[in-house]
């Protein structure tokens, strides 16, 4: 596999050490929390209220954060089937693009299609190629069965789902994860935006609310006593 050209704001790989990259390790130490509570943080969808506010950067630096140091097995799915990103933002550009919608058009074996992103115990498993409408698709038992197989298979399941609001997408998956994060660009998103995206899922299902691009989430005041864990200090990541 030829090396990967990760997204700059992928700083779960790029920048391990900055500040932005260390909030997603406060969302995984959340995340494993929650697995030890309650019994089932094992597969998570992470969707946002409308297009733009950083749902797939959020879900890529979660699934690297998870692998990151550990020797938990994560999966990484796009399920935004209408407008796929994963895979361009990993830098999985070199024409091999079956995936998610490949593998419930025509049945095969998960570890066929997902591909590892090396040299981290993380796999990636793109929207796909098939042109079968989303819907369909996502209402297919085959998606099911298939999210049966990645739970015998990986510790963690990161699913990247389309906005809640400008379709029923991630409604059709959140009945399928064990919870869903809900993305939102900090000081941007409507507060009624919101509301009406929470409505559309099982409120007992939400994990939580992640706020992106919050530039000074602990500085400020206290910057002096951070800068020098993060001279490089940046927020959290913004993107698609």
């Amino acid at each position: 596999m030829a090396t990967q050209q990760f997204d700059s704001r992928l700083v779960s790989f790029t920048s391990p050490a900055s500040f932005a990259a260390e909030q997603y390790q406060g969302l995984r130490l959340t995340i494993e929390r929650l697995a030890r509570t309650r019994g089932g943080a094992q597969v998570i969808g992470v969707t946002s209220p409308a297009a733009g506010e950083g749902k797939t950067v959020t879900s890529a630096n979660l699934a690297g954060a998870l692998a990151r140091g550990a020797e938990a097995r994560v999966l990484l799915i796009d399920a935004d089937l209408r407008r796929p990103a994963v895979a361009r933002t990993l830098g999985l550009l070199d024409g091999h693009i079956n995936g998610l919608s490949d593998v419930i058009a025509e049945p095969q074996p998960l570890q066929a299609v997902a591909r590892q992103i090396d040299p981290y115990t993380l796999w990636v498993l793109p929207a796909g190629s098939s042109r079968t409408q989303s819907g369909q698709t996502l209402r297919s038992p085959r998606l099911e069965q298939l999210l049966r197989e990645a739970r015998q298979q990986y510790d963690y399941v990161v699913i990247d789902t389309p906005p809640l609001l400008p379709v029923f997408d991630s409604a059709l998956i959140s009945r399928l994860v064990d919870g869903m994060l809900v993305v939102v660009a900090a000081n941007q998103t409507p507060r009624k935006l919101l509301g009406e995206a929470l409505n559309l899922v099982d409120p007992t299902t939400v994990m939580g609310i992640v706020f992106n691009r919050d530039d000074r989430p602990l500085f400020g005041y206290y910057d002096e006593y951070y800068r020098e864990y993060f001279p490089e200090t940046s927020g959290v990541a913004t993107g698609a």
